[in-house]
């Protein structure tokens, strides 16, 4: 992977920094939606399904559950009758009909795990590495051939061992042109209402803030990048190994594991990818960056830090998700985690970090005008320092966004009652 992807991880500040204190705005909503809330639970252990897909049927609106399996979605009665449908790898896709959505207040969603039987599975001959190439050749007919705006909710987290030190998120708007030549150049997101909902605490000494968040995943969306891990001359970097086909939204997929077969000067990923067993297509990519390295893996990911601070990476993850509509993909979901250590010279204790970015796309228009590049989200700016700081529970109207989980919703409760005071 190129030194370029990582020109805008993590940013390193030495505090103090004075905390924001959030505004306590109360406006109602104008005619809200009707919310359709749940949790998703696998049927036979009951655990909770995280990144969960959640699609309106016959639509562009859909988000994905969060890590504790809960979702919401905001909608008309008309878009209701669609029904939605709830689809996991490795489970059988559910639906849940109008009356189904009507007659509930918070559903709880159970899905089948499918043990394939060894007439379902597909014999494939040839390596795994043709699937791959096979999949990459099919990219302009399986993905789509048109501009499209998409509505996008965004988030990102900061968290000093298991307490949260910075929250942000925002709705954006992420233009990406047709995926027949594979460039991401042209493809922009624009802010367009956002919010600050914790800042760092006077204690803290270290301030971890992400340049260019809302860019990643125009970066990370390796299917239509085509500098990056899909590129013809990176496959002779890895070794690919063909694993047991699952299913995903009802649909047979290959599974392709995949390792670095060399060293370089920058940092290789490993990782899995689900691809489609009857068009070819990626529906789902997990990444995971070699930090074994750890000088090489701190100079792509540290973009500024105080003298005399230590950085230690401990993982670099991401999630890249895609959706089928008709015969073509979408992207749907892309997540980012990076965990490091960081200490001072001269200093007893290290401290562990977390910052977490995801993008889920909630709807989409077709054919819709650029966004200018005066409007653009610059990769070199720092989203968290864009956003103001509110506590308005009508914040976000008829927007659908990712449900906070419950630690996270803890926190931000924790701040509001601070600001009441």
């Amino acid at each position: 992977m190129k030194r370029t992807l990582f020109s805008l991880l993590l940013l390193l500040m030495s505090l103090p920094i004075v905390a924001a204190v959030p505004a306590s705005i109360e406006v109602e909503p104008a005619a809200p939606k009707r919310v359709i809330s749940g949790v998703v639970l696998d049927r036979e252990s009951r655990d909770q399904l995280r990144h969960v897909t959640i699609a309106v049927v016959g639509t562009n609106i859909g988000t994905v559950t969060n890590a504790d399996g809960e979702f919401s979605l905001k909608l008309s009665r008309e878009e209701m009758r669609q029904g939605i449908k709830c689809s996991f790898v490795g489970y059988e896709s559910i639906f849940l009909d109008y009356e189904t959505l009507l007659g509930s207040e918070y559903l709880t969603i159970r899905l089948q795990p499918l043990a394939l039987a060894v007439d379902q599975v597909t014999i494939y001959g040839g390596k795994a590495r043709n699937l791959v190439e096979q999949a990459i050749e099919l990219i302009p007919n399986n993905y789509s051939d048109r501009e499209n705006l998409f509505t996008t909710f965004y988030r990102e987290t900061v968290q000093k061992r298991r307490a949260y030190i910075a929250v942000s998120e925002a709705v954006m708007g992420l233009y990406k042109t047709n995926y027949e030549y594979r460039s991401v150049a042209r493809d922009k997101v624009r802010l367009r209402k956002g919010r600050r909902l914790i800042n760092h605490q006077a204690s803290d000494t270290l301030a971890v803030k992400i340049v260019g968040g809302p860019s990643l995943p125009i970066v990370m969306d390796v299917v239509k990048n085509s500098d990056e891990l899909l590129a013809y001359d990176q496959l002779d970097f890895y070794d690919f190994e063909l694993g047991t086909p699952v299913m995903l939204d009802n649909r047979m997929q290959h599974v392709i594991h995949f390792k670095p077969r060399v060293r370089l000067q920058y940092a290789l990923f490993s990782g899995v990818m689900h691809i489609d067993q009857e068009r070819g297509s990626f529906s789902r990519i997990e990444l995971e960056l070699d930090v074994s390295d750890r000088t090489a893996a701190s100079a792509l990911l540290v973009h500024r830090k105080p003298a005399g601070l230590r950085f230690r990476p401990l993982g670099v993850s991401f999630l890249i998700a895609y959706r089928q509509q008709g015969d073509r993909s979408y992207l749907n979901y892309v997540r980012s985690e990076f965990r490091f250590k960081c200490d001072w010279k001269r200093r007893l204790f290290s401290s562990t970090y977390t910052a977490l970015s995801e993008m889920v796309l909630v709807d989409r228009e077709e054919n819709p005008e650029v966004i200018r590049y005066r409007d653009r989200f610059r990769s070199d700016q720092i989203f968290y320092d864009e956003v103001e700081a509110y506590a308005d529970p009508y914040y976000w109207e008829d927007y659908n966004i990712l449900e906070p989980t419950e630690s996270l919703e803890h926190a931000v409760d924790r701040l509001r009652k601070r600001a009441m005071r």
